[in-house]
């Protein structure tokens, strides 16, 4: 997937759990680590900036381009 979701390394550098991210944006755990393991096919952009707003970074900063044929 050309899409990688860099989700646990804004956690860590903002020293945040996943479920502490998860109670402040209003999603269940299960979901947020769904999309942190890249199993989801698509996000919402109100979830999106849910999680912008409570990490105060932009959505660069949560998922990165990939090109496949450089891989």
């Amino acid at each position: 997937m050309p899409i990688i979701v860099r989700l646990d390394r804004v956690l860590a550098d903002r020293k945040m759990t996943l479920t502490a991210l998860a109670e402040q944006v209003g999603i269940s755990v299960v979901n947020l680590s769904n999309l942190k393991t890249g199993k989801v096919k698509a996000i919402r952009f109100s979830t999106l900036e849910a999680i912008c707003r409570v990490l105060e970074c932009q959505p660069g900063d949560i998922l990165e381009y990939e090109d496949e044929a450089s891989g």
